[in-house]
């Protein structure tokens, strides 16, 4: 129950060499994407444009990080493809495509709360996320310079210190991330969803950014995530710092993470969480989805 396994046979993953090249890369761009954000950030930031809904947040800043990050890749490795928020996808013709979200937590960095992240992310294969490998990726949170780095297989580090998940705990001892999606249809089914999980477990934190949240799930500074409507974007570098640091990432129904619904953390406790969100049909938008009464709080 992983989110990284082996790529096929045809597509050998990099060498040592490469996946170096490739983690160093992500960092490095992440870092000066967030120190343009951080430094560039007006007084008051205004609302540039909206996307799924009118709270579904675009601003200037979102677009001249992504700006700079596809600048400094097409500097970098003018060859690969790139996957981004705000610009969609530019394909590639070496096998490796960038995967980046130029600010992940938009709506805090609107407001001026300081849990807001750039995240890059390596993958090869085609470029699709339930097809592709996450190889290497990057986290960094913007407002106090802490930084995920993970290679596949190299394990996950903050600030160059390595991070492990926390041990196995009852999901009732379980402290869990969430967070909620943009249209009134999709937080209606979630709010249904965490009237049912919240009295069984330990508490619930809303951050408002899916890459923070999976990083500190790395850190062992929550114990499990989960959300419904992650995009590629705002799991990629997330995911690789979670399973690099022992954490199960996976969907529900025997499904790899993907917009659907992404869970993450210890594997036992992920499988007592993934049994109560398949009952609850967390994956679903249907409001009028059956409780879990009588699910054991662990």
């Amino acid at each position: 129950m992983t989110a990284h396994a082996s790529p096929p046979a045809d597509r050998p993953l990099p060498d040592a060499a490469l996946l170096a090249e490739l983690g160093a890369i992500a960092e490095d761009l992440a870092r000066q994407a967030g120190a343009l954000v951080r430094e560039g950030r007006p007084r008051r930031v205004d609302v540039a444009a909206t996307k799924t809904s009118p709270i579904d947040v675009v601003t200037a800043m979102d677009l001249a990080s992504e700006s700079l990050l596809r600048r400094l890749l097409a500097e970098r490795r003018p060859g690969d493809g790139i996957l981004g928020e705000e610009e969609g996808l530019d394909r590639g013709g070496s096998g490796v495509t960038w995967v980046i979200d130029p600010i992940d937590g938009t709506v805090n960095y609107l407001y001026g709360i300081p849990a807001y992240a750039v995240s890059v992310a390596a993958v090869v294969g085609p470029p699709r996320p339930t097809e592709w490998t996450v190889v290497a990726g990057c986290v960094h949170s913007v407002a106090d310079g802490r930084t995920w780095t993970a290679t596949l297989g190299g394990g996950a580090y903050e600030d160059g210190r390595r991070v492990r998940v926390n041990p196995p705990a009852p999901l009732a001892e379980s402290l869990l991330a969430t967070g909620f999606g943009y249209t009134t249809e999709r937080r209606r089914a979630q709010a249904r969803v965490l009237v049912d999980v919240l009295p069984r477990v330990r508490d619930i934190r809303r951050i408002g950014s899916a890459a923070i949240d999976l990083c500190l799930v790395a850190s062992g500074e929550v114990d499990l995530f989960y959300e419904r409507g992650l995009q590629a974007w705002d799991q990629a570098a997330g995911t690789l710092v979670a399973a690099e640091a022992g954490a199960t990432v996976v969907g529900l129904r025997g499904a790899p993470p993907s917009e659907a619904m992404t869970v993450a953390g210890p594997e036992p406790t992920v499988r007592e969480l993934v049994a109560l969100l398949e009952e609850l049909r967390a994956d679903t938008d249907d409001v009028a989805a059956g409780g879990a009464e009588g699910h054991p709080s662990g």
